[in-house]
């Protein structure tokens, strides 16, 4: 039996907390986000989450997620935290490498991907959405809570992205 990426539930934890604060509400909508791209995988073979939605474009599930944990790690890590990690899939000469899934393994991706969610957690526990740094690439000065909410609409897009994805590969729906 070929591997299949692991079903989840998401905790639409969000949808409990209408009056809640300002950063435990970026926090829940933020893991919602980050769950439901890994519920849009749930249950594909690896080679169901590498299948392009149409040529000529390399957009995949895989590619998503991919996509994702160097989001995650440019924004939270490299930038906010200052961190020297480096670059998981891409390269100077190629910023969109983690599209191009030539040597992509999927349950080692996923697991990626979800260690750099945890590490993105773990620079941000604690740490004031309005603490600010001088972003090395833009030359200027952001605040945490500009992250957070840029991550949001990324995620949110991207999303969108994976229900046409699964919808072409399964006919699974749902949002």
């Amino acid at each position: 039996m070929p591997w299949t990426s692991p079903e989840i539930t998401r905790t639409l934890r969000p949808l409990s907390m209408p009056m809640g604060g300002e950063r435990p509400l970026l926090d829940a909508w933020l893991d919602l986000q980050r769950e439901t791209l890994l519920w849009k995988c749930g249950g594909l073979t690896a080679a169901q989450l590498a299948l392009r939605c149409l040529e000529p474009s390399n957009l995949s599930l895989l590619g998503l997620v991919r996509h994702l944990a160097e989001v995650e790690r440019d924004w939270f890590r490299t930038r906010f935290a200052g961190e020297r990690v480096g670059y998981l899939y891409c390269t100077d000469d190629d910023l969109t490498a983690e599209f191009t899934l030539d040597t992509a393994d999927a349950p080692r991706d996923l697991a990626a991907y979800e260690r750099e969610v945890a590490a993105c957690r773990a620079v941000t526990a604690g740490r004031s959405l309005d603490e600010t740094y001088l972003d090395p690439n833009l030359g200027t000065e952001m605040s945490l809570r500009w992250v957070y909410t840029s991550m949001l609409q990324e995620y949110a897009r991207h999303n969108g992205h994976a229900d046409l994805l699964r919808e072409r590969i399964d006919g699974m729906t749902g949002h």
